[in-house]
């Protein structure tokens, strides 16, 4: 059975890939490759590929690696009912509930360093209300 899978190429930590034909027993750095259909860097996103060989070999039977197919599929190729391509991931936390976020929120203690600074602002404050309030009650009498 044949396989439709990108073999890596590049220098270390620049790979590029070639979408290769190959059979499916075959490891992907053999070299026993029946045909080359195209191109791939995934750091430019370019790709060359030959469409029609690619649709030949998909109606002959040749699978499709998960990503292959992807990128096929993104670029136009059209792709017989039988390839699935591979569902979207969603991030999902394993353990949700032992998440900080999800924690209820603790009280603050009361004595902290800010605390009496908080109470002296406020202390002028209130000794200014009390000073209005008997001016205003020997004017009314």
């Amino acid at each position: 059975m044949l396989a439709i899978r990108m073999q890596r190429n590049g220098r270390s930590h620049y790979p590029t890939y070639r979408i290769v034909v190959q059979e499916a027993e075959r490891h992907p750095l053999s070299g026993r490759v029946v045909a080359e259909v195209g191109n791939y860097n995934p750091a430019t996103k370019a790709l060359t590929l030959d469409k029609e060989t690619v649709e030949k070999y998909l109606n002959n039977g040749a699978r499709p690696s998960t990503r292959v197919a992807y990128i096929l599929a993104k670029n136009g190729v059209k792709l017989p009912k039988w390839v699935k391509l591979a569902p979207k991931k969603s991030a999902k936390a394993k353990h949700a509930d032992k998440l900080r976020k999800n924690q209820p929120k603790e009280e603050a203690p009361a004595e902290t360093a800010e605390a009496p600074v908080a109470e002296a602002a406020e202390a002028p404050a209130e000794t200014a209300e009390p000073a209005e309030a008997p001016a205003e009650t020997p004017a009314e009498a």
